[in-house]
């Protein structure tokens, strides 16, 4: 008869063989894992020894605060010469066709 230990040995062996095609992948994931997890810790550790300081001095960077982005407004373009108008052809005010 089996005794404790060497059925705990056949176990492990048959997991083995039977988890050989998975293990790389599961090897490769778990470094990965560790890797992001490493990385984010010491992220968070550099942000907490790290002053606060705004990006730009005269406007801080908060959460939630929209940001303005300089840009052109484009008029609306006229319908072309010769083309039939029909509800649904023109944009609407103040968006330019596409």
């Amino acid at each position: 008869m089996f005794g404790l230990s060497e059925l705990a040995v056949v176990l492990v062996v048959i997991i083995a063989v039977l988890a050989a095609k998975r293990l790389p992948d599961l090897v490769r994931s778990a470094g990965k894992s560790a890797r992001i997890l490493k990385a984010e810790a010491r992220a968070m550790k550099d942000q907490d020894r790290a002053p606060e300081t705004p990006e730009t001095p005269e406007t801080p960077e908060t959460p939630g605060t929209p940001r303005i982005i300089q840009g052109e407004t484009l008029p609306p373009s006229a319908p072309a010469s010769g083309s039939a108008e029909r509800a649904g052809d023109t944009p609407p005010e103040g968006r330019p066709a596409r």
